[in-house]
């Protein structure tokens, strides 16, 4: 684990699984229909119930890039928010994976929640590799701590397994260095 705090905002990286979280907020690495299949959307479906994919089927459709959210259902976390991250090979894959990183943030202010959780979104079936997850998203989670936040006091990111925590550590390690050598 690791974690250091920027701007009155705790930023955390821990193994393990993003489901069982108590945070205001879980994020989903979706797919654009917004359907809960296989990965962090299967566990979200099982752990939570059925509400939640009854609520995204409600909403239908979000773009790569964007963001929608649900209530948590049966989970800890009384929010899902569905981030649907882009593809390896489609194109402006880290400028897309950042706006889905933004959007979900932008979602915890508009709704006035303190905590989040996210896992390394498009690193599973979309392919996207881990570390060049990390270096866009926690580009974006570090740049985000400088905006004019209402309520956002904790951001954690959830990695599944001991190798991707590894690569988001010294990527978080990079970036707390550069602030450093920044003041």
């Amino acid at each position: 684990m690791m974690q250091t705090i920027l701007n009155e905002v705790t930023v955390e990286l821990i193994q393990g699984d993003i489901t069982d979280l108590d945070v205001d907020a879980i994020v989903n690495a979706a797919n654009s229909q917004l359907i809960l299949g296989s990965g962090v959307a299967g566990v979200i479906y099982r752990k939570g119930g059925s509400t939640i994919q009854d609520e995204c089927l409600k909403i239908g459709h979000c773009d790569v890039g964007d963001a929608v959210i649900t209530g948590g259902g049966n989970l800890k976390a009384r929010h899902v928010i569905h981030a649907v991250g882009p593809r390896m090979g489609e194109g402006s894959e880290a400028g897309k994976l950042g706006n889905a990183v933004r959007a979900s943030l932008d979602l915890m202010e508009q709704h006035r929640l303190a905590s989040i959780a996210l896992p390394a979104i498009s690193t599973g079936v979309f392919g996207y590799p881990l570390e060049g997850c990390a270096e866009v998203m926690l580009r974006v989670i570090f740049d985000y701590t400088y905006e004019d936040l209402q309520t956002l006091k904790r951001i954690i990111v959830c990695l599944y397994d001991a190798r991707a925590l590894r690569i988001f550590e010294a990527e978080f390690q990079r970036k707390l260095d550069e602030l450093q050598e920044g003041e």
